[in-house]
């Protein structure tokens, strides 16, 4: 997942990009993804999960990875996803390294609510007056598949139940 991401993020970024038949590919990702794709990604992730190496949201965060970021504080900051499931999909994630929600500890809980607070102030900002969804994925069970803390929040569209 850490390759796809960081390949799409420097093809999309560039003209030669649009002559790129990877690109096509990056774009159309989604699509050809299943149910058993995203287990499988979560699955190679819990392999990693508490290896002391950077995750893509540290890069994020030290600016070593471009990304679209649309809000930060000194505690978190959000930034458009690159596979968005959704017209709005963007992600709020602690500056923190917090690998899961089920790994935050009791005093963590000012922080976690900071994120969602954040969340709501970025839906507003993106115009999601009519609503939205917030995920977070924990463990592998939970398709969790980059282990640094992120809420998702989906909007534009009605969503569907039960989600997946």
């Amino acid at each position: 997942m850490f390759i796809r991401h960081v390949l799409r993020a420097q093809f999309t970024r560039t003209k030669t990009a649009q002559f790129c038949p990877f690109l096509h590919v990056c774009r159309n990702e989604r699509s050809l993804c299943t149910k058993n794709d995203e287990v499988k990604l979560a699955q190679e992730a819990s392999k990693s999960y508490g290896s002391p190496g950077p995750t893509i949201f540290s890069k994020v965060i030290d600016k070593s990875l471009p990304a679209d970021i649309i809000y930060e504080d000194d505690k978190c900051l959000a930034f458009r996803d690159i596979n968005p499931q959704a017209p709005v999909h963007f992600l709020v994630i602690p500056r923190v390294p917090i690998p899961r929600l089920s790994a935050a500890k009791d005093n963590d809980a000012p922080l976690l609510g900071h994120l969602l607070i954040v969340a709501k102030n970025v839906a507003k900002q993106e115009s999601l007056s009519g609503g939205y969804r917030v995920v977070i994925n924990d463990g592998e069970d939970g398709s969790q598949s980059v282990y640094h803390l992120h809420v998702h929040v989906l909007g534009g569209r009605q969503m569907s139940w039960p989600p997946g």
